[in-house]
């Protein structure tokens, strides 16, 4: 029998809106796939019992995004046992809210540790220790930097031994992630997510140089794999408790190298064995020339795609060294995806050198006529820490805003060469209201009902994206339904509210909230309803959704729009001119 017990805590952190609540949901929209990484690693642990047979661990996982964290309440889930509280998959601007809650865990005198993307990508691309980071270790909080597998026993061990070390580096000792224990959460963590959509990365690492991306600094740059099998195990052991939606968190699953075979065995699941499992996944803008690339994540159940678009100036796209973004593949590659049936997100980042207020909302208005996008997400061109953006500015002493938690993407957090920061703040908010204009709501629905997409599913995300920037005032990537506000959980150093003042201002703010959204609905539902009774509906034809001819550059403003876009013009038809002559002699 069993005597001893250790407590592992295992919490994802959300972070501070503007008037310093934390961002939390009684149903978030992302699920946090470090956490699903690091609890399946944890229940690894727990059955091979590496604390010693008489040891048992338990194990808690919490996603703030969709559960408020207390210290007390976490204290007493340690009790008098040895425990650790890890604070996983924390990115920049995570890291405030992440180092609050870990300073009165360790008043607690519990044992804590941090790890995630802000560590990592600090340690990998600055010098010496960050302020930051030294005064997390000052206050006896161990950090984590890299990936956990093959490692993570290590920690567990040194935190039940009471002899955790100030910081466990591992950037340089990327580990193999094939075969290793698969990425879980039970059912009733997932249940959290709105439409119940569980995560697990299939690889690892990007092969391009974006200089505004961390990933290839933290994951590297060489594709590290789960195997089919890997995959085939997780699908399955997910669908067994009820759970068949997925995010496959890959930054770019089209470089992953297994590619086919995995969408090979899930047409397998999915055909053979008429499993009902969808999926969305992370891809660049060149996957289509994958041959079948977009043919089987079709028929593999992917019904969501997010791509890069992040500009549709070239010039832009050099200077982030984004240059395996065409501008002249992005009809073929947007339809391609149209026709396997899958809703489009696109990334838009504002802010690059080149760009203006006005040429930014030109190019907005291009993109709404001439590119069959459902859903734009626009970011500000952030320097993350992590980044080669983010290290040439700390290297020239620019400057750069020392507020971490303003480093999610909706922030400007530095200085840009075209805009004033009102202008570039006020531009990224009317970049929203361009895009989400009532009548390219309702031309996107057009859009998927001449294309055989649901008008419903492409609606619900139109509101849902609507909703956040327009209701919630943060991105709809850190969205959810429902926002739950606590009096006491506010950023240290702003004052608590008076509870007759809070309160009553916040049941007035839901009631506000759910009266817009429901006139939203009612509008658009109108419409959904007429399209769907249209029996002409579905000859629908607008410049975007019109077929690629072989050379359509000269009835498309996008390609004339600038002397970089006329160039990237010239630059395919040359290349296309080549690959004839080849073809030809060959």
């Amino acid at each position: 029998m069993t005597s001893k017990r250790f407590s592992l805590v295992l919490i994802k952190p959300s972070h501070y809106d503007d008037d310093g609540y934390v961002i939390q949901w009684w149903r978030s929209a992302i699920p946090s796939n470090t956490l699903a990484v690091l609890n399946g690693l944890a229940l690894d642990c727990q059955n091979r019992r590496i604390l010693g047979d008489d040891v048992d661990i338990d194990i808690a996982a919490f996603d703030e995004t969709n559960t408020r964290i207390e210290p007390t309440r976490i204290a007493r889930i340690v009790g008098r046992d040895r425990g650790l509280v890890c604070f996983v998959g924390v990115q920049s601007n995570q890291y405030p809210r992440a180092l609050d809650v870990a300073r009165e865990l360790r008043k607690l005198g519990l044992q804590v540790a941090i790890g995630g993307f802000h560590v990592s990508g600090t340690l990998s691309m600055l010098p010496g220790i960050q302020p930051e980071l030294q005064e997390a270790m000052d206050l006896g909080i161990s950090l984590f930097a890299g990936e956990a597998e093959g490692r993570f026993e290590g920690v567990l061990r040194d935190a039940y031994n009471g002899t955790l070390k100030p910081l466990y580096n591992y950037m340089d000792d990327l580990p193999n992630i094939a075969q290793v224990p698969m990425p879980i959460l039970p059912k009733t963590k997932i249940g959290k997510v709105s439409g119940h959509i569980t995560s697990f990365d299939a690889g690892r690492g990007c092969p391009f140089q974006c200089s505004f991306c961390t990933i290839i600094n933290v994951q590297g740059r060489v594709s590290r794999r789960r195997s089919a099998d890997d995959i085939e195990q997780i699908v399955r052991t997910n669908v067994a408790q009820g759970v068949n939606r997925f995010f496959i968190t890959d930054d770019n699953f089209a470089r992953n190298k297994d590619w086919e075979e995995i969408f090979d065995r899930l047409i397998m699941l999915r055909e053979g064995e008429r499993m009902n499992i969808k999926f969305l996944i992370q891809v660049d803008t060149l996957c289509h020339r994958l041959p079948n690339f977009v043919e089987k994540a079709g028929r593999a159940g992917v019904t969501r795609v997010f791509i890069g678009l992040e500009s549709i100036n070239p010039t832009a796209l050099g200077a982030a060294k984004k240059r395996q973004n065409r501008i002249t593949e992005y009809r073929k590659m947007m339809l391609a995806w149209k026709n396997a049936g899958a809703i489009t997100y696109a990334g838009y980042i504002l802010g690059f050198p080149t760009d203006t207020s006005e040429s930014l909302i030109r190019d907005i208005e291009i993109i709404k006529r001439e590119l069959p996008i459902d859903l734009l997400e626009f970011f500000f061109l952030t320097p993350l820490p992590g980044s080669e953006d983010h290290q040439k500015l700390y290297k020239a002493g620019a400057p750069l805003d020392p507020d971490l938690n303003k480093y999610d993407l909706e922030h400007a957090c530095t200085t840009n060469e075209a805009m004033s920061r009102e202008t570039w703040e006020r531009t990224y908010q009317q970049a929203w209201r361009v895009y989400y204009s009532p009548d390219h709501v309702v031309r996107v629905m057009r859009r998927a009902r001449a294309t055989n997409i649901s008008i419903g599913n492409a609606l619900f995300l139109m509101l849902w994206f609507i909703g956040c920037i327009e209701l919630e005032k943060v991105h709809p990537l850190q969205g959810g339904y429902f926002r739950r506000k606590y009096r006491r959980d506010r950023r240290p150093g702003l004052p608590i509210e008076n509870p007759l003042i809070f309160y009553p201002r916040n049941i007035a703010d839901q009631i506000y909230k759910h009266v817009r959204l429901i006139s939203w609905f009612v509008r658009y539902e109108r419409v959904r309803r007429s399209i769907k009774q249209d029996p002409k509906a579905r000859e629908y034809m607008d410049e975007a959704i019109e077929p690629v001819l072989d050379d359509e550059f000269e009835s498309h403003e996008m390609f004339k729009v600038s002397a970089a876009s006329a160039a990237a013009v010239e630059k395919h038809r040359k290349e296309e001119r080549a690959r004839t002559k080849i073809a030809a002699t060959g």
